[in-house]
């Protein structure tokens, strides 16, 4: 796994901000937010390019790939992956973004407008942009000639990566595939879009608690950027190899709301359908998951929706296992939601432990008070099953179980 988040730049630093339910809020430093309704985001800290690629490689790539390189050299150092003795037609990469190249887009239309007109624009503009060129820079790095691809479906876009990666490898298409998802949003447009559609907090007198999934007070997710990425690998080839396997992908599935552009069903009939799917697909029964990280946005509507549908699904064991949203410390990472969450859950089975939903103050009466929500601190449990819920703009819901590898 290789992590580049709010809240930790790899995985060990993230799985630390985890454990201490650290808020990853601040006011934002790219660029001036005093006319904006909302001036506060998830940024990276302490994140230096230039520690890890070229000047030269940095001009030619958006941020949002960047955080994908990083991500997956990290994974990839970690899976202990060593090209030289990989058959690397069967080594393919599977990356996603919800937004992509939207910060070279912007810059590039601002030096439009001041050019008199005149079509000049850099060569390198659709190459930086362009959400598929993440797998494509990360095959060239490597080498990797198998599949390689982007999956797109809003804030759901990484977790379709990890599930069409998983079956890829099923169908015995490839040995290894690198998948996750990488977003850079924080940017002008970013902030401004979001925000003319009511969908961010502007809780800008205190950004620290203002991801407040479940909360009563909750108005708007957080902005927050980064990458996750996964190295998924056919079991008996990563046993051959001696690989230290973290967790086992049990199932996962996609389903469609079919009801509205950007709210979700207000009685979760999608998401609903997508966890049934999936614990079918795995042949596991509700009581055999520990540990749900759920889409949780602190959006008035998305919070509830969730929560219908959990009850739908769990029954009686809503209220035996934990459930969380760590949206609320790292923010919306967008396309790279699913990625980073998902390894929050292998972090979890790992590390015997369920990750908080922080910044709560005032229970939601909608809201069951009998689910154990996991609020304000980090719970020690043992964690042998875990399911990670995504859910994009467009009715896109994506859902993966993740499991403890017992041999």
């Amino acid at each position: 796994m290789g992590a580049l988040t709010p809240i930790g730049n790899n995985t060990q630093a993230y799985l630390e901000g985890l454990q201490k339910g650290q808020s990853g809020a601040n006011p934002i430093t790219y660029f001036d937010t005093s006319a904006y309704k909302t001036r506060f985001a998830c940024e990276l800290k302490k994140f230096n390019p230039e520690d890890f690629l070229h000047r030269r490689e940095l001009r030619r790539q958006d941020r949002f790939s960047v955080y994908a390189m990083v991500t997956t050299e990290e994974a990839i150092n970690m899976a202990g992956l060593e090209p030289e003795k990989l058959d690397l037609d069967r080594v393919g990469v599977i990356f996603a973004s919800g937004i992509g190249g939207m910060k070279t887009l912007e810059d590039e239309i601002e030096a439009h407008a001041h050019r008199d007109g005149v079509p000049r624009f850099n060569p390198f503009l659709i190459p930086k942009m362009i959400i598929d060129i993440a797998p494509g820079l990360i095959s060239m790095k490597y080498g990797f000639r198998g599949i390689n691809f982007s999956t797109v479906s809003a804030c759901a876009s990484s977790t379709h990566a990890i599930m069409v990666a998983y079956d890829a490898i099923r169908l015995g298409r490839n040995d290894v595939i690198v998948t996750g998802g990488a977003e850079a949003a924080v940017t002008q447009v970013g902030l401004g879009g979001f925000s003319a559609m009511k969908a961010l907090s502007t809780r800008n007198d205190d950004y620290l608690t203002a991801s407040r999934p479940f909360d009563a007070e909750r108005d708007g997710f957080v902005l927050g950027e980064g990458s996750g990425a996964l190295i998924l690998e056919e079991l008996e080839h990563a046993k051959k190899r001696g690989a230290t396997i973290y967790a086992e992908v049990a199932a996962a599935a996609a389903t469609a709301d079919a009801y509205h552009i950007t709210a979700p069903h207000p009685e979760g009939l999608g998401a609903a359908k997508v966890m049934e799917t999936a614990l079918a697909e795995a042949g596991m029964k509700p009581e055999d998951v520990d540990y749900i990280n759920v889409h949780g946005t602190s959006t008035p509507l998305g919070d509830i929706s969730e929560i219908k549908a959990i009850q739908q699904v769990f029954g009686d064991a809503a209220y035996k296992l934990n459930i969380s949203s760590t949206k609320s410390m790292t923010g919306h990472l967008l396309g790279a939601a699913g990625a980073i969450e998902t390894i929050a859950g292998v972090l979890a089975i790992n590390n015997n432990f369920v990750p908080p939903t922080i910044n709560h103050f005032t229970d939601d009466p909608e809201i069951d008070a009998k689910l154990n929500l996991t609020f304000n601190e980090a719970q020690e449990k043992e964690v042998n099953a875990i399911l990670s819920n995504t859910f994009g703009f467009g009715g896109h819901n994506a859902t993966v179980i993740v499991k403890k590898y017992k041999g």
